[in-house]
């Protein structure tokens, strides 16, 4: 009966001007709140908050605010208050029935940031923040004092409640209150972790010296202080000087500074930053642009590094050590603490959430305003210098070493791993963009086998599900054959053992069945990894692929599907082909054909690969989750799969 359903000819649809939907502003937002905000998980969710908290910083930058207040109440509302000179509340010329103030709230693309006569850096750019927020709400309240007087606009859902209304005198006030809640409609979780936003509040303080901010939490969190006030006139020094603690560093003074653009380039803007070398904990660096944090970095990261890097090779230079022209960047970030804040004239982001800094001027300026200073500071602290540039050629001779000891690493771990459906080792004799594929079983080695590039793919198949190590005796861990032989193929260690210099493979991809069993091993191995090789994970070297579920072939159309509403979809509409629909379910890998496998998982021209992160900000609540679901209480189990049942409600079983 199906097989006649499916090569029934189709009725006529009709597709005209009617069938185009416009989605309005709002309707838009609600409807995709990821192309706006990244999603709706928690760190959209923050991502409010911090939108309307860079409004108030631009005030402060501007130099307009000295305070701002953030306050977290009871109902999980959040409340933003500076003491700028308050979002304008005259009518818009655009609009006249309308206050400015309505229209920043309500309309997409409407800011004061576009011409610059307002503020001459900002972390807004394109007049969607506010509206957005205002979108993705159940309630927000904006109040301004300003004149002397109070004025107050209530919205739900991002439309207006009211009117702009004068409630009252402000003769001692001046600035903008935004309290909002998120609407639960829209989020997973509308809850605000006190922790996150103290994070940052504080990093918000840190950036600009100039202002204080005052934090107030009703939550009852025994982590987070109910109320704090940030003040630190040294900057992102003092910053740094907190994050390291008592770690032991190579200088005794962080190299740190500030360069004003408008001074020594004649461009709007400036640089500030701080960096100091450690034995005592991996690097990191932490950038941020008009204070909006930049987590993926960009060109004024980039911009930063080559400063660094050509000031010690110089040096290095200087002092007649000719191995300082060894270190590479990679050699510079590994015990490297660094903090980079630029602010610059309309920067451009990749995307909305701005997470990556894409002006390409940025990078000139920041590399030439640290340059100098580097080269000073240098000559300046001999101590210091000498103590960085021999842990940094250490360090550079270490990296070469390894890279002798890979070709050597690669042909005994293929010779140790002789036993039948293990590794099938790539042939490039360098790390750089080779790939290991890990499979369930033999079969889909076989299939595998057929489908990779020899050159820079590899495969090792495991038998069955690998043990779950969390909870398990190290004892056990070192007798499982699987782990074991995971362990050779990738050439390290766990644990304290592992090194991520020993990596034999540049990325190393999950690739299993896509059903329960094959989610289960998957998630068996990001443990795995997570618990015993967490900096795989920090240095994005681990990946899943995505295999399909279906192949769908309508005379010469051929389409592949990953899920079942995708597939019931297309069913309905149709390949544009000729001919009844032929549909092939892949109940696993090893049912694919190696060109199936090839074309749709393994080929980087038409593969899809999701790379697996941790939440930088959030690493404890990983851990968290991590112990939840694989942890040896089936308890706690039972209970995440009730709080979150919500999401599965429409399962068909």
């Amino acid at each position: 009966m199906a097989d006649d359903l499916l090569g029934a000819p189709e009725p006529e649809k009709t597709y005209d001007a009617s069938s185009i939907k416009v989605l309005k502003g709002m309707e838009a937002v609600r409807l995709r709140p990821g192309m706006y905000i990244g999603g709706t998980d928690e760190r959209a969710l923050h991502h409010m908050a911090a939108e309307i908290l860079d409004n108030s910083m631009d005030e402060a930058v501007a130099g307009h605010a000295t305070r701002i207040e953030v306050e977290l109440h009871s109902d999980y509302s959040l409340t933003v208050r500076d003491n700028g000179r308050g979002i304008p509340i005259d009518p818009h010329p655009d609009d006249p029935s309308k206050s400015a103030l309505e229209m920043i709230f309500t309309e997409l693309h409407a800011g004061g940031k576009f011409n610059g006569d307002a503020y001459e850096t900002s972390g807004g750019l394109h007049g969607v923040g506010a509206t957005v927020v205002n979108a993705l709400t159940d309630s927000l309240v904006v109040q301004v004092a300003k004149n002397k007087e109070l004025h107050e606009i209530r919205f739900s859902k991002g439309e207006p409640l009211t009117g702009l209304e004068k409630i009252g005198a402000a003769p001692n006030r001046r600035g903008t209150t935004v309290t909002f809640h998120p609407d639960p409609e829209i989020f997973k979780s509308h809850k605000f972790k006190p922790a996150r936003l103290l994070k940052m509040v504080r990093s918000k303080a840190y950036l600009f010296a100039g202002v204080e901010i005052r934090w107030k939490s009703e939550i009852d969190d025994q982590e987070t202080p109910t109320e704090a006030t940030f003040h630190f006139p040294g900057g992102l020094s003092d910053y740094l000087t907190e994050t390291l603690g008592s770690s032991t560093a190579y200088a005794e003074q962080p190299f740190s500074g500030t360069v004003d653009f408008k001074e020594k380039f004649g461009t709007p803007g400036k640089v500030e930053w701080a960096i100091n070398w450690t034995p005592s904990r991996d690097g990191f660096i932490q950038s941020f642009c008009n204070t909006v944090p930049t987590p993926e970095g960009g060109t004024h990261e980039s911009g930063f590094w080559a400063a660094i890097l050509k000031g010690i090779r110089a040096y290095g230079e200087l002092v007649s050590n000719k191995k300082a022209t060894q270190i590479t960047r990679d050699d510079l970030v590994t015990g490297g603490c660094a903090l980079v804040s630029c602010f610059i004239r309309e920067p451009e982001f990749v995307g909305q959430t701005k997470d990556r800094l894409a002006t390409s001027e940025a990078q000139r300026l920041v590399e030439n305003s640290v340059r100098d200073h580097f080269d000073n500071w240098l000559a300046a602290d001999t101590k210091s210098a000498g103590a960085i540039l021999d842990f940094l050629i250490l360090r550079a001779e270490e990296r070469l070493r390894r890279r002798k000891e890979k070709e050597t690493a690669r042909k005994s771990a293929t010779k140790k791993l002789r036993l039948p459906g293990k590794l099938t080792d790539c042939s490039s004799k360098d790390r750089a963009g080779t790939e290991l594929f890990i499979v369930e079983g033999d079969s889909a080695g076989g299939s595998g086998k057929g489908a990779r590039n020899r050159v820079n793919q590899a495969l090792l198949p495991l038998k069955g599900k690998i043990l779950n190590v969390l909870g398990a005796a190290s004892s056990k861990l070192n007798t499982n054959a699987e782990i074991n032989d995971l362990c050779e193929a990738l050439g390290v260690g766990m644990g304290t053992k592992f090194n991520v210099d020993d990596l034999r493979y540049d990325k190393i991809i999950i690739m299993t069945d896509a059903d329960v069993d094959g989610a289960h091993i998957a998630a068996l191995l990001m443990t795995f990894f997570y618990t015993q090789m967490r900096p795989l994970i920090d240095q994005g070297h681990l990946y899943l692929a995505c295999p399909p579920l279906y192949r769908l072939t309508q005379g010469a159309k051929r389409i592949y599907v990953a899920t079942d509403a995708e597939k019931d979809r297309i069913l309905e509409k149709g390949l544009g082909g000729k001919g009844k629909i032929d549909l092939q379910r892949f109940k696993g890998l090893g049912e694919m054909d190696a060109k199936d496998l090839k074309e749709t998982t393994m080929d980087p021209k038409t593969r899809k690969l999701i790379r697996v992160t941790i939440d930088e900000d959030e690493p404890g609540e990983t851990s968290d989750l991590v112990e939840r679901l694989m942890g040896k209480k089936p308890e706690m189990r039972f209970q995440y799969i009730q709080e979150n049942a919500r999401f599965v409600e429409e399962l068909d079983v």
